[in-house]
């Protein structure tokens, strides 16, 4: 069982190296129990977003365990959520592009992967965060959205950062 949990860990480890984005876990829960193998979960990850500081998204989203899940062989569903936050003064490091992708993990061996892309409501300024499945041959309606106005932060001087494309 120990053996299995550790390749389930390396998979997800794995995953996450070829996101490119580094999510943190922050727990998870079990939804299914299976008796020799890993069991199906939730998970919940935080990532900071690459290009803004100061905004960090929490992502959850089912996994399934079994023999085909710890050897990272098996399809996950497209449920996912997300909410984002502002932790700190916000600060714009590079130009933002529409529907620019600041998260991405496999779902699937080949075919399937989750992504989470950033907009910006300029007339609010928010930056909009969007999650969803994508398939090769189809994709999920399945989808979950979470914004971030930009206020001022204490002690973090009198300059708001303003959503905007270059």
């Amino acid at each position: 069982m120990r053996v299995l949990k550790c390749i389930a860990r390396i998979g997800a480890i794995l995953a996450a190296l070829c996101a490119g984005v580094a999510a943190e876990e922050i727990g998870s829960v079990d939804t299914k129990f299976n008796l020799l193998s890993p069991d199906d979960t939730i998970r919940v990850d935080a990532f900071a977003d690459p290009k803004i500081d100061g905004i960090v998204c929490y992502l959850s989203r089912a996994h399934r365990g079994g023999y085909k899940g710890a050897m990272g062989l098996a399809e996950d569903t497209s449920d996912a959520s997300i909410d984002c936050a502002q932790v700190g003064p916000v600060t714009v490091r590079e130009p933002l592009e529409p529907g620019e992708k600041v998260f991405r993990e496999r779902r699937s061996l080949i075919f399937k992967s989750l992504k989470v892309v950033r907009f910006c409501d300029r007339a609010n300024n928010a930056v909009v965060y969007l999650s969803y499945s994508e398939r090769v041959i189809e994709g999920s309606p399945k989808n979950s959205v979470s914004a971030v106005p930009i206020r001022p932060w204490p002690g973090g001087g009198a300059n708001v950062a303003r959503c905007a494309y270059e």
